[in-house]
């Protein structure tokens, strides 16, 4: 015979409770009858199923409410927890849970705010009790209250004040939470942004990440402030503000005016940051990048380059700046310039040539890339096969490498090129005859 649901419950065998009640759905009233045991372990575990299986447990709200008065703090918890499991469908539960916020068991009063954030309703005094839970001692509470708002949303927008003080906590669990939540409540938080401004210099990197994403949700409204930023004597500062402007991705002319002027600022980072958000912004970056590229130091072009990269075919009025890079005498600007080109000038005959010349550069990692970027023209490389050709008889390996494999890119098969890559399949290096062998296989594939 098998044990009774009330055994199984007793010895804590919920996930054979779970298994019959998936086959025969009318042993839910069972265990909701064992709300009432006397004994412990068949309540709590009772508890505990009828939350596991959610909103199947509606007609156990009445008991479960019941359980919240329950002398045993564990019980109490865990029919927080189980109607925080059933969701929306708990609301009549707001009243008899909010009680429990000065419940001095601080589980309890944690558990209670997860549920209410669960719940995500604003009716019943839930936005004024979640916002008293913002200033409890414990830390764990604070955090669970201000994800709670967050989730509440714009029914919680008198929580923007209260959240703006939690940006000050000692704990920074509890900042970053209360950043999130501030944008989650989105009406009325545009009240917030000074503090979240402030909030940039954030001692914990994680609340910063957490702010900056923050003000960038907020939209447009944030972009004054953070311009008048963008000289704040801080790196931290100016590098959040410059990552906010650019994942809102507005090309403003005076935001890419501000922004670009800090291309030459001294800290790298922040060098960095703004590459990062005029290459995010497009098209209309690529006139400021151009003008930093003829005025900038080495280090910068390079960084300029990628960022012109990275914005790839929108870029094409760049290209001639770029390839005049390819006379430059150093060989780190050679090798950006020659990776700029392959991303942007896929359409441009200029770029082709360019690229082509770069093939008989005299270091080889400018080579190399040349290699590279004319595997990504594909087909339209066609023009360029008798160099890359050439480059399969390279002194070096990577070079031989990358001109085999932008061979079998650009699909073309001839026997000039099929005869060329088969003098590498020996090749003293593995990794070159397996490339070589590769290509083979792709062109003879496209000839069949």
């Amino acid at each position: 015979m098998s044990a009774t649901i009330e055994k199984l419950l007793r010895d804590a065998r919920v996930d054979l409770v779970l298994s019959r009640i998936e086959k025969d759905p009318s042993v839910i009233d069972e265990v909701i009858s064992h709300l009432n045991s006397n004994i412990r372990s068949v309540k709590f575990n009772a508890i505990y199923v009828l939350g596991e299986i959610g909103t199947q447990s509606l007609e156990a709200l009445e008991g479960l409410i019941k359980c919240l008065n329950d002398d045993d703090w564990s019980i109490c918890r865990e029919a927080s927890r189980s109607l925080g499991k059933i969701g929306r469908n708990s609301e009549k539960a707001i009243p008899h849970l909010i009680p429990l916020l000065k419940n001095e068991e601080p589980s309890i009063r944690k558990e209670v705010v997860v549920t209410l954030g669960k719940i995500g309703s604003a009716k019943y005094n839930t936005v004024p009790s979640l916002i008293e839970a913002l200033y409890d001692e414990n830390e764990e509470i604070r955090e669970e209250a201000a994800v709670a708002l967050g989730k509440i949303g714009n029914a919680a927008h008198e929580a923007i004040g209260p959240l703006t003080e939690s940006l000050k906590d000692v704990h920074w669990r509890v900042r970053k939470a209360a950043a999130e939540a501030i944008s989650e409540i989105g009406k009325g938080s545009t009240k917030a942004i000074p503090d979240l401004i402030k909030a940039l210099d954030d001692e914990d990197w994680r609340v910063r990440y957490r702010v900056i994403f923050t003000l960038a949700e907020m939209g447009e409204s944030t972009i004054p402030p953070l311009l008048d930023i963008l000289d704040h004597e801080n790196p931290l500062v100016k590098k959040g503000a410059i990552e906010a402007l650019g994942e809102l991705k507005i090309p403003r002319p005076e935001v890419i005016e501000k922004i670009s002027a800090l291309l030459e600022d001294k800290n790298e980072a922040v060098r960095g940051k703004v590459a990062d958000a005029l290459r995010s912004m497009g098209k209309d970056a690529v006139p400021a990048l151009i003008n930093h590229l003829k005025t900038s130091k080495s280090k910068v072009k390079i960084l300029i380059l990628s960022a012109i990269g990275g914005i790839g075919e929108e870029a094409e009025n760049a290209i001639p700046h770029v390839i005049e890079l390819l006379k430059n005498k150093k060989k780190t600007i050679r090798i950006e310039a020659t990776r700029t080109l392959g991303k942007i000038g896929r359409n441009s005959r200029e770029a082709l040539s360019a690229l082509e010349s770069a093939t008989r550069d005299s270091k080889w990692e400018v080579r190399r890339e040349a290699a590279l970027a004319l595997g990504n023209f594909g087909t339209g490389a066609r023009e360029a096969m008798p160099s890359l050709i050439q480059l399969l008889s390279d002194k070096n390996p990577d070079v031989r490498w990358r001109a085999s494999e932008a061979l079998g890119k650009i699909g073309i098969s001839e026997n000039k090129v099929i005869s060329a890559l088969k003098g590498l399949i020996h090749d003293e290096c593995d990794y070159v005859c397996e490339s070589a062998i590769s290509a083979i296989d792709k062109l003879s594939e496209n000839s069949s």
